[in-house]
């Protein structure tokens, strides 16, 4: 129940901050909007507010604003009296800025929720200590007897009082026996580790070195920095174009190959991703939602028919063309777009059950 509740939470939230988007710049620009839906699907609730229906769906998946003319099929009938209120007869820098505020809302919110978390919570630290918080299994380390919640107070009779001193004690050990000296309960605890050569890769899998290592990982212990509203502004500003520039480079090493497509996740992993992040605390959980809202925006620039970042890329063309794409071809471009979202959701589906009956 709470994997299913942080779920619906975390996206419900980012779905109406994307179509929030749409939907302000849509009223700025004097468009016409005649549905604004959470969720695709059967109705599960709808209200008529002047000339919006207001509108909850079955699918928590996804949310469309609907604005009047928007479908090339609909711009022939437009009449000339609401020519005024059809998105297909604004200006293309009008339609570009209604089109680009949905991803755009989705950084901005980020930026938000990380700016509230460091004013009010403070700056995040982790103190040096030689604490373990894990022990990677049939490692050196394990084999050895070492446990996650050991402190390490020595090696080789040379005091660790920092993480770099255990780093760099191991890596230039020449695979040597090294003799720990462990706080453990207490009480210390003697252990002999002998370092095996190992290779050291990065968040993306790729193996950037290889090193004398054992196979333990240090204990994240957090405290917080109060910090007033520049530097809370400035942190968030560096989290959300760190996790900008990690979702982008995540693209770029998936066209690579160097990230296997059967790591992409759909909304079944999401939802357990989200699930854990709430059980973990509120502020993992904020966190979570700000680098999901990241991938969502940026995913939705991508040009892709469909995507805002297709409808940007056709938009494009028309200012540069003075023309707008012929409606045989905007509604060819759709189709093809349908298509292979359609696929792509089977595949992730697909990765998500197999990680779930595969483990």
């Amino acid at each position: 129940m709470n994997t299913l509740v942080s779920f619906i939470v975390c996206l419900g939230i980012l779905i109406f901050v994307h179509e929030l988007g749409h939907f302000l710049f849509a009223k700025l620009f004097k468009v016409r909007v005649l549905k604004f839906s959470l969720g695709f699907g059967p109705k599960i609730y709808s209200k008529t507010v002047g000339e919006t229906v207001y509108q909850l769906s079955a699918l928590p998946l996804g949310g469309y604003v609907k604005m009047f003319g928007e479908n090339p099929d609909e711009q022939a009938e437009v009449d000339s009296s609401d020519r005024d209120a059809s998105f297909a007869h604004k200006s293309v820098g009008q339609r570009f800025l209604i089109v680009l505020a949905g991803p755009v809302f989705n950084l901005l919110f980020s930026l938000i929720l990380f700016f509230f978390v460091f004013f009010f919570m403070g700056l995040p630290d982790s103190r040096d200590t030689t604490k373990i918080g894990e022990v990677t299994a049939d490692s050196p380390a394990a084999e050895a007897g070492v446990l996650s919640g050991d402190t390490i107070l020595t090696i080789n009779g040379h005091a660790t009082e920092q993480w770099m001193d255990v780093l760099n004690l191991v890596k230039d050990s020449r695979g040597e026996a090294l003799h720990f000296v462990l706080a453990r309960d207490n009480e210390e605890v003697a252990l002999v580790v002998i370092p095996a050569i190992q290779p050291v890769k990065n968040i993306f899998g790729e193996k950037v070195e290889e090193r004398y290592m054992i196979g333990i990982v240090k204990a994240e212990e957090l405290f917080y920095t109060p910090t007033g509203l520049v530097g809370a502004f400035q942190a968030a500003c560096a989290q959300t174009w760190m996790y900008i520039s990690l979702t982008v480079l995540g693209f770029v090493k998936l066209i690579q190959q160097v990230v296997p497509v059967s790591e992409l996740g759909g909304p079944i992993l999401i939802a357990q991703i989200a699930g854990k992040q709430m059980q973990a605390g509120w502020i993992n959980f904020v966190f979570f939602t700000g680098l999901l809202s990241v991938n969502l925006g940026i995913l939705n620039l991508l040009p892709i028919p469909v995507l805002d970042g297709g409808h940007l890329m056709f938009l494009s063309f028309e200012a540069i063309r003075r023309k707008p794409m012929s409606e045989k071809m905007q509604i060819f471009a759709q189709q093809l777009g349908i298509a292979f979202l359609g696929v792509a959701m089977i595949f992730v589906f697909y990765n998500d059950l197999a990680r779930i009956f595969g483990s």
